[in-house]
């Protein structure tokens, strides 16, 4: 295996014999399998677009099988044979409506003729033949850029995913997804057709994070500033983590009148903020703190877990019985809760577990400072700039890790100044999220603006102070300063950079896959630095 897809990978080059992550060589192997099954599918799908042949279930499925492939999101070999062997099907399915219509598939790739082996050892073997990162390119150069796109690629689909979920769709990203995986079956693309098509991705990947917010806030509201508890009261419970608004959303309804109190962890901090969720009295609180710890703590949890999407290595075996997946999200040995969101054993076996039996109080932290609450006090905001009670603003958030380093985060929140603002959004909170940092005017200045995908609502923000200033956003005083972990993170990078934001600081190291050359390219054209010390950074940023 060869796999050096996430910022935690083996030696900083690449996990070869087991993933860091916990998958072993059968299953990595196995998604280079489907990732090269899916090429095939997509340059058919490309086919058919140009004879006016588009295929809903296949765009839908497209987007499932890639996010699939994800960092975190599916260990179970016996669901990769699935989702390859429905891959073909698909693709002979379409293929025959594209001639039908008069369309061609002259694409000498491989991928396109893919035949799956007779059983899951055969899928196996063909995966580790394929050597797929390996040849994506013989220069690395080219390779390097092609894996930023691929790996943009698996950050776009889990985006599209979530919002065709809550019913938002955009044929365009579908089009795009289906495109860019067949260009990067090419062996004759150059730097610059390469550079353009990853950019091309976070272009996307900005309608994307669109519809998801469409999705999100028209079902459940706009986030409004809300205090959540971090302890826990008497009763039995569940732990809900993820990204999933809409089965936690299905879970709330389901457990009503239970004496089932719902706690959020990771991702799902933010869904305290939104009005349709926190109207349930049983929401609770939100249990766990930084990604290292999670391992420890979630078996001290003592109710039921339920995964909603990528967030955590595998479950230990002492509380495998008590974990649940849902969506993608697979394990062997672990329950799926189905596409029918039948939440009855994920309830029961909370009802079955002992729950808390004691209150504790560990305070709360403030969550629900997303656009349309930051842009509601934006005059409070820039007045607080022009009369200098405000220095900087600085956007401190990402993926969160357990590789050393991520300190690095903590101390540079810890030493802001305390003229100086921050926003934060996704995992990459965890590391300071409980910190008391006090107000400006009356305005907290640690404002959590949600998870990964809010990103979206962060750029909204600095465009909205960017007309306000009648400026350009790289003229505002905003410094962003990123964590990344996996494939979410790589494509709102790219979405970052499509928008030509400069002078981002990312770490806590720089990426395997990008080379030497490439990072030229990226620190010429967009200034991209690799974090330091908090110390230094500060004093580069405020002078």
């Amino acid at each position: 295996m060869f796999c050096n897809q996430c910022e935690q990978t083996a030696k900083g080059t690449g996990c070869t014999a087991i993933g860091v992550c916990g998958k072993n060589e059968a299953v990595s192997g196995l998604e280079d399998l489907l990732t090269h099954a899916v090429q095939g599918l997509c340059l058919v799908a490309t086919a058919g677009r140009k004879v006016g042949i588009v295929d809903n279930g296949v765009d839908r499925f497209t987007c499932e099988a890639i996010f699939s492939c994800l960092t975190n999101v599916d260990f179970d070999p016996s669901r990769f044979e699935v989702l390859i062997r429905k891959t073909v099907e698909l693709r002979e399915s379409l293929k025959k409506k594209v001639l039908a219509a008069g369309g061609k598939i002259d694409s000498p790739a491989l991928a396109a003729t893919f035949i799956p082996a007779g059983n899951l050892p055969g899928l196996e073997a063909q995966g580790a033949a394929l050597n797929f990162i390996n040849t994506l390119d013989a220069n690395p150069d080219l390779q390097s850029l092609k894996q930023i796109t691929m790996y943009g690629l698996r950050g776009l689909a889990a985006y599209a995913d979530h919002a065709a979920i809550l019913g938002k769709e955009d044929d365009a990203v579908y089009a795009y997804i289906h495109e860019a995986m067949g260009e990067l079956t090419r062996k004759d693309l150059g730097l610059d057709q390469l550079v353009g098509l990853a950019l091309k991705c976070g272009e996307v990947n900005l309608k994307a994070m669109e519809l998801l917010d469409a999705g999100n806030t028209t079902t459940y509201g706009h986030p409004v500033p809300t205090p959540v508890p971090l302890g826990h009261i008497p009763g039995k419970c569940i732990l809900v983590t993820g990204h999933d608004l809409k089965d936690l959303a299905m879970l709330l309804e389901q457990t009503k009148g239970k004496g089932i109190n719902i706690y959020t962890h990771g991702e799902m901090l933010p869904c305290h903020g939104y009005p349709e969720l926190k109207k349930y009295p049983h929401f609770y609180g939100h249990f766990g703190t930084a990604w290292q710890n999670q391992q420890k703590e979630m078996p001290e949890f003592p109710g039921a877990i339920l995964f909603t999407t990528n967030c955590i290595q595998k479950p230990k075996d002492s509380y495998k019985d008590n974990v649940f997946t849902t969506g993608l999200v697979g394990w062997p040995d672990v329950a799926h809760i189905g596409a029918n969101k039948n939440f009855s054993p994920v309830i029961n076996r909370a009802l079955a577990l002992p729950g808390f039996t004691d209150t504790l109080d560990k305070d709360s932290v403030l969550v629900g400072f997303a656009r349309n609450t930051v842009l509601g006090v934006a005059d409070k905001v820039i007045a607080a700039v022009k009369a200098k009670a405000i220095r900087h603003f600085f956007l401190v958030g990402g993926c969160d890790g357990a590789k050393p380093g991520r300190n690095y985060y903590t101390e540079l929140v810890e030493q802001i100044p305390a003229d100086c603002m921050v926003l934060t959004l996704a995992c990459g909170k965890f590391r300071f999220f409980d910190k008391k940092l006090g107000d400006i005017g009356g305005i907290p200045r640690l404002l959590d603006v949600g998870q990964c995908n809010d990103a979206y609502s962060a750029i909204q923000i600095a465009v909205a102070l960017a007309g306000a200033f009648e400026c350009g956003v790289n003229d505002l005083p905003l410094s962003l300063v990123l964590s990344w972990y996996e494939q979410k993170a790589v494509v709102i990078l790219l979405t970052l950079l499509s928008l030509g934001i400069k002078n981002i600081r990312l770490g806590p190291t720089l990426p395997a896959f990008i080379t030497p050359n490439v990072l030229d390219v990226l620190v010429k054209n967009f200034a991209i630095k690799p974090v330091t010390t908090p110390a230094e950074d500060l004093k580069a940023i405020l002078g």
